[in-house]
């Protein structure tokens, strides 16, 4: 099934009326409105542990199903025009902008081969482990991961103790380095499409990234160095030859990657007064331009691209096929979730929203920071991050200012506690899965846990102790 065919379906039958919907009140809404939302969240943490065969091959079916036991009754209960207007806001203003940013970036950067042997150890690894997560900020965490994943397995593959290097790849490259711009990680980029300033989190949260990076970079180092002078550690042959000289095939795409930085600074900062109304949807110029600006690099780093540098990165299609169908699911269910946490302590949520609001009625920023973080942890963190952003208001201009402590602590905890599991940011599934590919023996879900909950958490408590009190 293609990832937007039913989608398509259902805004084609619910076509009459559309632009009469009036907004949803989420105050009127029963939970049991929720359970789709859970059930497609479900599925992804327990399917690929229970049933990973049938997972495998009708996930993009499970989220379909999901999504249309929420819309169909939608449908029924309050009318087509309310159910297909707010499919198409959420396919217009967060979906689709959503998924073509991360296209382009795992495009983009899947047609960069990085050619040679390095032959890793504590330091190169942890050198490469800090470029990624410099780069993860300017190129996300998608398109970061996407280009240093391979080469950093290539360079360990002489190693028998491989799987700690990747843990620790997705803890620093796939989550705590995208926490400086919109382009680093999915939340940010939302938050971004809703009005969050391009350098706001990095003038907000620089701190907090700077103090976990480098710790569990620290980490890091000293378990890979006791890892790698223990005896047998090396294999007798290493299985990647030794080449005259390290280099990148496919620069071309470096020029690509600049564009796309491009194209999402110029639809922050171009005020235009044109916009597009679609049954009750604000469709701006500078994000249309933005969007089929990004659907060119795209396929012009597909044309420009040697087929010899995808097949040398074993480039396909699969890893971003999953992430468009999941999400697909995902951000239809959502909607009355927002909604429901939109109405605040009068909505069927009300006691989430008391519980991450002070006596006084002011935000409590510890309880943003655990409350986005723990969702995130399985929830996948950029539906989380719309979910306590609208919790805390929704209104950028205040969250920016006013209740600044609040924003950041929905920020980092949204993006730092998506190295919680596998299913918490979209990078880490993908990773993952190229490093089993490749031969390592990953830790399975509940044991990658394991090694989260025993070297991040600690830090989170930490970081709340510091700056989120």
């Amino acid at each position: 099934m293609k990832p937007l065919r039913w989608l398509t379906t259902a805004v084609l039958a619910a076509a009459p009326g559309l632009a009469m919907a009036a907004d949803l009140d989420g105050s009127a809404l029963a939970i049991w409105w929720g359970v789709p939302f859970a059930g497609i969240l479900l599925s992804i943490a327990l399917m690929p542990l229970l049933a990973p065969i049938f997972w495998h091959h009708h996930f993009g079916k499970v989220a379909a199903a999901w999504g249309l036991l929420f819309l169909l009754p939608f449908a029924l209960v309050f009318g087509p025009g309310a159910a297909g207007a707010s499919l198409v806001h959420a396919l217009l203003a967060e979906y689709l902008p959503f998924v073509i940013l991360l296209t382009a970036l795992f495009t983009v950067a899947g047609g960069i081969y990085i050619r040679g042997n390095l032959h890793g150890g504590p330091g190169l690894n942890t050198a490469i482990l800090a470029i990624g997560a410099v780069l993860a900020s300017f190129m996300g965490t998608t398109g970061a991961s996407m280009l240093m994943i391979r080469p950093l397995i290539r360079a360990n593959d002489h190693r028998v103790h491989k799987a700690h290097v990747v843990v620790f790849f997705i803890f620093i490259v796939s989550n705590a380095g995208g926490s400086l711009t919109p382009l680093g990680d999915p939340p940010l980029f939302l938050g971004f499409l809703k009005g969050v300033d391009f350098f706001w989190t990095l003038s907000h949260i620089f701190p907090e990234t700077l103090f976990l990076v480098g710790t569990l970079l620290a980490l890091f180092y000293a378990l890979d160095a006791w890892y790698y002078h223990q005896r047998e550690e090396l294999l007798m042959r290493d299985p990647t030859p030794d080449t005259r000289s390290i280099g990148f095939d496919g620069k071309v795409n470096f020029l690509l990657l600049a564009g796309v930085v491009g194209l999402v600074l110029l639809s922050g900062f171009w005020k235009s007064p044109v916009v597009f109304h679609v049954a009750g949807t604000d469709v701006g110029l500078p994000g249309l331009v933005r969007d089929a600006g990004l659907i060119v690099i795209t396929f012009l780093s597909l044309w420009l691209t040697p087929r010899v540098v995808h097949e040398n990165n074993q480039f396909s299609w699969g890893p971003m096929q999953e992430v468009a169908k999941l999400f697909a699911g995902i951000f239809l269910t959502i909607i009355p979730v927002i909604a429901m946490l939109k109405a605040g302590v009068s909505g069927p949520f009300g006691a989430i929203v008391s519980a991450v609001t002070r006596p006084d009625g002011t935000p409590d920023p510890a309880m943003y920071f655990w409350a986005a973080g723990v969702l995130s942890s399985f929830l996948d963190n950029a539906p989380t991050y719309l979910v306590f952003f609208n919790t805390a208001g929704g209104d950028p201009a205040v969250l920016m200012t006013q209740l600044a402590p609040t924003l950041a602590a929905i920020s980092a905890g949204a993006v730092f506690m998506g190295a919680n599991s596998y299913i918490g940011n979209a990078p880490n599934l993908m990773v993952k899965a190229i490093a089993e590919d490749r031969g390592v023996r990953m830790p399975s879900f509940f044991g990658y846990m394991l090694w989260s909950c025993g070297i991040l958490v600690p830090l989170f408590v930490v970081m709340t102790f510091i700056w989120f009190r």
